[in-house]
């Protein structure tokens, strides 16, 4: 009897592709990451920090500092896409 490979990438949820099962850790950690960077809305918090919209000083720390936050979690989803699931549609070869 020979199984059929399903494909487990079938589902969306907030924009992003869900799997139905964790493959390992760093498929999880990967699939938190690409999530929190397509899902969390930060204008409450940006709110808070900057109270005085006239405040430049404050306003360019916090755009500077979201910047440098996206490209972190930007390069901790990168640098897992080698170490995905083969079937994963993001799976990229190591070079």
């Amino acid at each position: 009897m020979r199984l059929r490979k399903r494909n487990v990438y079938n589902r969306v949820l907030h924009g992003v592709n869900m799997v139905e099962r964790a493959r390992s850790k760093v498929h999880v950690e990967y699939e938190i990451f690409k999530w929190l960077l397509a899902n969390v809305n930060l204008s409450e918090l940006r709110e808070s920090m900057i109270p005085d919209e006239m405040d430049d000083v404050a306003d360019k720390r916090w755009e500077a500092g979201a910047k440098s936050a996206f490209q972190f979690l930007n390069n901790l989803v990168v640098r897992r896409l080698h170490r995905l699931p083969k079937t994963h549609p993001d799976y990229k070869e190591s070079k």
